[in-house]
């Protein structure tokens, strides 16, 4: 089958890296994949790792057609970025028979509408989350405004239209059922959570630490909330003095040193630094556990936090909050981690003391595998992405 997917995220970023080159890959041994991404300025001047990555796609035989990401003037570049998406899909089209657009996410969701209406090609609609929603739940966008209204317009005509839609989670389809223009008995939905190669991701005892660390990985500011962390770290000093929380991020540091000096955590109980995607397996192998926090608000219903299923295949427990997609089901489910209810001292306290009973635990470290396998294996991904492309939902 021939497939364009189509990312507004480049693919030399971390997250390309993770989200979908790892996915097509694996897809590119039995389907002809032509890739169009949006990279970064900044992500593609690092020339070492663009030759490595076209290098990797072509021993792959997967098709790589990068544009260049622009984001000023706001909302300008994006349309100019959509013209120019549009031109070049069209061009694919024709030149390589694509029978297939498969859109991560809204705005490449437009470019696959269009090439359905003029070319009838079919429309995987790989939504991720409620986009619009974690905009204003972001302090982005307001909701009353024209971009927000657009925004859920096109949602509606994406829900409508795709051939299948790809949710996140349980959570999320349970939400979009309740939308009244989606067709309950016609729509095709599947749940594909945020998947990781636990060919990459997998313990390395030889990493443990002696002393405990706690480690946090990735955004801290958006949708992200990062003041609790701190907090919950304290409160594990005081239970378990010497522990150190390790950090790694990309472009947030004077926030979150910011953010660790109003809670007086002193600069040698922390390190924060900046890692490649290559280099995550090794450090989150260091962590004895994980913590992250997400807003519980609605469009992180549909939410599968990347992280989750890598702290898990690295037999890593996490502690994290509610209200955010099935992380609690997986979490409490399945004994591999902590879930707050609110971000009171007190129940802060308690959600500390059972993450480090937890982490005693002789069997938690094969119970996070298990559970990564079970829920975020990138195979049974790829298994489902496949039955997608050959038309069997």
């Amino acid at each position: 089958m021939n497939v364009l997917y189509i990312s507004y995220d480049g693919i030399l970023e971390p997250l390309g890296e993770s989200q979908v080159l790892q996915y097509l890959l694996k897809l590119s041994r039995e389907h002809q994949i032509t890739l169009l991404s949006f990279e970064k300025p900044a992500d593609w001047f690092k020339i070492d790792i663009r030759d490595n990555l076209r290098q990797r796609l072509g021993r792959a035989n997967l098709r790589w057609v990068p544009l260049k990401y622009h984001k000023y003037p706001l909302i300008i570049s994006t349309f100019y970025d959509l013209a120019r998406g549009l031109l070049v899909g069209i061009f694919l089209k024709i030149r390589y028979g694509i029978g297939i657009v498969h859109a991560r996410s809204y705005v490449p969701a437009l470019l696959a509408l269009c090439l359905k209406n003029i070319f009838k090609t079919k429309f995987i609609f790989d939504m991720r989350g409620f986009w619009a929603d974690e905009k204003v739940d972001a302090g982005i966008w307001d909701k009353g405004s024209l971009i927000y209204k657009i925004t859920k317009r096109l949602e509606r005509s994406y829900l409508q239209r795709a051939d299948c839609i790809v949710s996140l989670t349980h959570a999320g389809v349970d939400e979009l059922l309740k939308f009244p223009y989606v067709n309950k008995n016609k729509t095709r939905i599947e749940v594909i959570s945020t998947c990781v190669n636990m060919e990459l991701f997998k313990p390395n005892f030889n990493n443990r630490p002696k002393t405990f660390i706690l480690g946090y990985a990735g955004t801290a500011t958006g949708w992200y909330i990062f003041e609790p962390v701190p907090d919950c770290f304290k409160l594990l000093v005081k239970i378990s003095p010497g522990a150190s929380l390790n950090i790694f991020n990309k472009d947030e540091h004077p926030f979150i040193r910011s953010a660790l000096e109003k809670r007086n955590i002193p600069t040698e109980s922390y390190n924060l630094k900046t890692a490649e995607f290559s280099q995550m397996p090794f450090n989150i192998n260091t962590f004895n556990a994980g913590i992250f926090f997400i807003k519980p608000v609605f469009s992180k219903r549909a939410s599968s936090p990347t992280k989750l299923g890598e702290f898990l295949a690295c037999g890593v427990p996490c502690l994290t909050n509610s209200g955010v997609g099935d992380m609690q089901k997986i979490l409490q489910g399945e004994g591999v981690g902590v879930v707050l209810s609110d971000f009171s001292l007190e129940s802060e306290e308690s959600a500390v003391r059972q993450l480090l009973m937890l982490c005693s635990d002789k069997d938690i470290c094969q119970r996070c595998v298990n559970t990564a396998r079970k829920y975020f294996s990138l195979e049974e991904g790829v298994g489902a992405y496949n039955r997608i492309y050959r038309g069997q939902y």
